[in-house]
């Protein structure tokens, strides 16, 4: 499989992360790591554009962070949706498959 270019991850890096952390809380590592595993290695999340984006979902108040420890007995940061995040996932789910949609409609197009 192909992996997913860069620039359509940038652009849905929010909707990326606040789809994962509606599963339930977790630390930054689990996030990234589940992206990839279930988008089977296609998607992989850099620290240096993940934890800018957590601080600035932390920022807009659609994600909550606590200090816990990890699994491997490690401090770290957990996040986890807030009610305005559980709005903003809504309304992005529904902006991307529209876009989605859109597309699809566009690449089934009857070539002349």
């Amino acid at each position: 499989m192909k992996k997913v270019r860069k620039e359509l991850l940038q652009g849905t890096l929010d909707l990326l992360i606040l789809k994962a952390l509606s599963t339930g809380q977790m630390h930054g590592w689990d996030i990234s790591k589940r992206i990839q595993v279930v988008s089977k290695d296609r998607l992989k999340l850099k620290q240096g554009s993940l934890y800018p984006a957590l601080h600035r979902l932390e920022n807009r108040d659609w994600i909550k962070a606590e200090w816990g420890v990890s699994e491997a007995g490690r401090s770290a940061k957990f996040y986890e949706l807030t009610k305005k995040g559980k709005a903003q996932l809504q309304e992005e789910k529904d902006h991307w498959l529209s876009f989605a949609e859109a597309m699809a409609s566009v690449l089934k197009m009857e070539e002349s």
